[in-house]
This record gives C-alpha cells, structure tokens and sequence, in this order.
C-alpha cells in the first residue's frame, strides 16, 4: 500500500510518504501548547457538569471529541487548540461525563449518554459550522453527531475510528468466550494504551451500544470526510475506517493509512498530519463560502 501524497496547506508543502513519514517546508510544529485555555463548567438540569475548554474565533470552529475512558488533555487535543488558536479559529473540547473533570460516573456512561453530552455542547457551546474530531470511540460519536446535527457539521476528521467497534469486537469472540462474560456480566479487554493493560465492559453497556451501531446500513453524512488510521493498530482494526468510507454518502471522502501508526496516533508526525488534515479541511471550506 505504498503511495505518496503531496498536499499543500497555508504552512508549507506537506508530504506523506509511504513508510508513514510527515516532511513540511515552513511547517510550525504543533506536537505542544504554550498557552492553555481555562477550564469551565457548564450546567445542565439533572444531569452532571460538563467539563471544557474554549477558544473563541473564526468559523469553521473545530471540536474535539476524545475516546472512551480518555480526556480533553491529550496531546492531540492540546496540538489542535494551539493551532486552531494560531489561525484565529474556534476551538472546544471537553470530557464526557464520568470522563476526566466531567462530573459524573464512568461505569454508569453509555453511547447513548455520551452521545448526548456532545450534542449538547454543540447546541450549547459551539457557535456556527463546526469540524469535528473524533478520536477512537470519540470517532463514532462523531458520526452520530453529523448525523443528529447536519447543520452544524461541516466536515468530519476521524482518528483510529471505532464505530461499531465494542459491539462487532464482541461478537467475534468465541462463542464459549462470550458466553462466560455473560455469565460474568462483563468483558475484560486487554491494551496498551493505558497503565492498567485492561478495561471492562458491562453487558448492559454492549446491550445499549447495539442501539447506536451504523455500518449495517448507509450513513446519511454528506460532509467532507477524512479518516486516519493505523496499520499497526492492535486496538481498532484500520478496516473499520475503510467500512465508513464505503458507508457515508459524502462523495468527499479520503483515507489515510499510516504503516507505522499505532492507535493512539499521538507520535510528533501523527500529529503534524492531523493538524494538516484539518487545515486543509479549513482552507477548503472557507474558499468554498
């Protein structure tokens, strides 16, 4: 799968090359933030506070939605407010409820209730035509959101994304495997991404994801869409991306595959085409107004 791809953007020729290196020419580096926005609350009736933090500007304003049991403080949502804040443009993130400085219970979230904390946010907090940026599950949410709020979504970056992913993982386990965690009431899945090796899942929580699954069928999405993804990836299997781009009805959509990427695409490179990626979304979008 080799292949090379020259892109210019506003800060210099971008080049992606097939082993997965980033040149640029006249590149600022965004791999750390200098200046931090504060962090907020926000209320909302008889359900728990949701943590943020803004950036005020420009349209198409950018958001960033990280992935499950992750946080708003991660490096590449840092890199995106610096660079979004370095072009004049909006920029929130936030933590789901249960997630990060977010009131709430983490064993108690669900798609669902996630999913309504970013709809929320973008109804409440972001102001005009939004870029969303999911991360992993943050990925699925995102497409759920583009398809609740079509008019505030103007074009989708998906990193390493995980639609569907709890649900169809589960199901490819073997069939005595999963009877056992049903007899548990939990599945125990083990990763490196985080210092505990392993996460679990309750029953209850792949029941109610089932209600939330979208590759069975066409996605009615017809916004830009661009999906990053790792070929190294022991998390999220980079097919998944592929299986959006052939579900979403937008004719606008590019995959980028990166030999070397792994899940958490947080490496200086990862970054560096990440933040192109949605520059370029910005250029284009705005020379198309």
């Amino acid at each position: 799968m080799a292949a090379l791809v020259l892109r210019h953007c506003r800060r210099g020729l971008l080049t992606i090359s097939s082993n997965g290196g980033v040149g640029t020419v006249q590149s600022k580096d965004f791999g750390g933030v200098r200046q931090k926005s504060t962090l907020q609350y926000i209320s909302r009736p008889d359900r728990p506070k949701l943590a943020y933090r803004r950036v005020k500007g420009k349209s198409p304003g950018v958001v960033f939605l990280p992935g499950y049991g992750s946080n708003m403080n991660g490096q590449k949502a840092e890199a995106l407010e610096e660079f979004c804040r370095s072009l004049g443009h909006a920029c929130l993130r936030f933590d789901y409820s249960g997630h990060g400085a977010s009131e709430g219970v983490f064993a108690e979230g669900t798609i669902g209730t996630w999913k309504k904390d970013v709809l929320f946010m973008l109804d409440e907090l972001a102001e005009g035509p939004q870029i969303l940026v999911g991360s992993s599950m943050g990925g699925w949410l995102m497409l759920l959101a583009a398809i609740a709020r079509p008019e505030k979504t103007k074009a989708l970056v998906g990193i390493s994304t995980a639609a569907d992913h709890f649900v169809t993982a589960f199901k490819t386990l073997p069939i005595e495997v999963r009877k056992e965690c049903e007899d548990k009431g939990v599945w125990t899945v083990t990763t490196k991404n985080i210092e505990e090796g392993m996460y679990t899942m309750s029953m209850d929580f792949l029941r109610e994801a089932e209600n939330h699954c979208i590759l069975q069928s066409p996605i009615p999405i017809t916004c830009p869409v661009r999906l990053i993804h790792g070929l190294k990836d022991e998390d999220v299997p980079w097919h998944i991306s592929m299986q959006v781009a052939e579900r979403v009805l937008s004719p606008d959509v590019d995959i980028i595959l990166r030999r070397h990427g792994q899940h958490r695409m947080a490496d200086k490179d990862d970054i560096k085409l990440i933040v192109y990626t949605i520059d370029d979304l910005i250029d284009k979008l705005t020379t198309l107004v």
